[in-house]
């Protein structure tokens, strides 16, 4: 198994962190939280640009054909600059779901999919979405949002506006037996960003450190601060290798993908979980203040462990997966 990248692969991160340092600094992501034309602004602009919105719609409606492995380290960009919008669910979700006369709208950016699921009972940003996707069972209904009824719920993330929905009377298709494999490339794209996210108030941390005083000294200085650091760093290298790993098996359809993925969605939770704490300790009482930028990564880690599956649901499967345990506690759990 090769775990390098190609240099494609990493040119492609790399653009996109560059157009982000532009497109979606702090001061965008914590103006997402009032104005809604954000979540559809530079930045998903910049990502449609790049290709990244077309990245897995194949090539012959308009998108680049790539493949899990080609956009993980992209997908850790985003996590690191707290994008805004339902980008998981429009450029990951959306392709493998809804029909051909919407991919190459999804590939330039003109539409953006809002995804429920089961395991993610909301509906993302349906507020600019153009259109709706909502699990019924083994089915789905694909619906314009003005067909259905939606009603905005509390979100632990302000930038993140959640609704629930009541389909109605809208046509319910045929079972869809992409709903799984949709699942698992969903958890493989949140898992990296929260890999991002982590790396970023890791490094917030460590600036702080340098700078913040005690006793005459940079705290970065004393042992204590200096092994918390390392125990985020550790975490986050050993989560990202995970979360490559996954990538490797979806991309390779190998007969372990769905365990890769519910291990690197655990793994990547407790390591941005762990840097969430750091981060606020190292920062102290006005780390907890909308003061600092910081308020806005540490809500995206909590919301975005939550979705396409929560701990629970993750090492239900492992469980499932590596001990061939069955019993109440995975009864209502997506399997492999």
């Amino acid at each position: 198994m090769k775990f390098s990248f190609s240099e494609d692969q990493r040119l492609l991160a790399g653009a996109v962190r560059e157009a982000l340092a532009k497109s979606c600094p702090p001061e965008t992501v914590r103006a997402a939280k009032t104005d809604p034309a954000i979540r559809r602004g530079d930045a998903w602009k910049a990502l449609a640009e790049l290709g990244l919105l077309g990245a897995h719609v194949p090539e012959e409606h308009g998108g680049l054909g790539l493949t899990p492995l080609d956009t993980v380290l992209a997908y850790e960009e985003l996590g690191r600059a707290a994008v805004p919008g339902p980008i998981v669910e429009t450029a990951v979700v959306a392709p493998l779901l809804v029909g051909s006369e919407w991919l190459e709208r999804i590939a330039t950016g003109a539409a953006a999919v809002s995804v429920r699921t089961d395991d993610s009972p909301y509906l993302l940003d349906a507020d600019l979405a153009d259109l709706l996707v909502v699990q019924q069972g083994n089915g789905i209904t694909i619906a314009a949002p003005g067909a259905v009824e939606l009603t905005e719920q509390p979100s632990a993330d302000p930038t993140r506006k959640l609704f629930s929905v009541n389909v109605g009377t809208a046509r319910r298709d045929a079972d869809c037996p992409g709903l799984d494999r949709a699942f698992d490339h969903a958890a493989l794209a949140t898992a990296a960003q929260l890999v991002g996210l982590g790396r970023h108030l890791l490094d917030a941390a460590v600036a702080y450190a340098e700078q913040r005083k005690q006793f005459g000294k940079p705290i970065g200085s004393f042992q204590a601060v200096k092994h918390q650091l390392a125990d985020v760093a550790i975490a986050l290298s050993f989560a990202a290798p995970t979360v490559r790993r996954a990538a490797y098996s979806l991309t390779h359809d190998a007969a372990t993908a769905s365990r890769d993925v519910s291990a690197a969605k655990v793994a990547a939770a407790a390591a941005a979980r762990r840097a969430v704490r750091t981060s606020l300790q190292v920062h102290g009482g006005i780390g907890y203040t909308d003061e600092l930028d910081l308020h806005l990564w540490f809500a995206r880690v909590w919301s975005l462990r939550t979705v396409w599956g929560d701990d629970r649901v993750h090492r239900a499967r492992l469980s499932v997966a590596l001990l061939g345990e069955t019993g109440q506690a995975t009864t209502a759990v997506r399997l492999p």
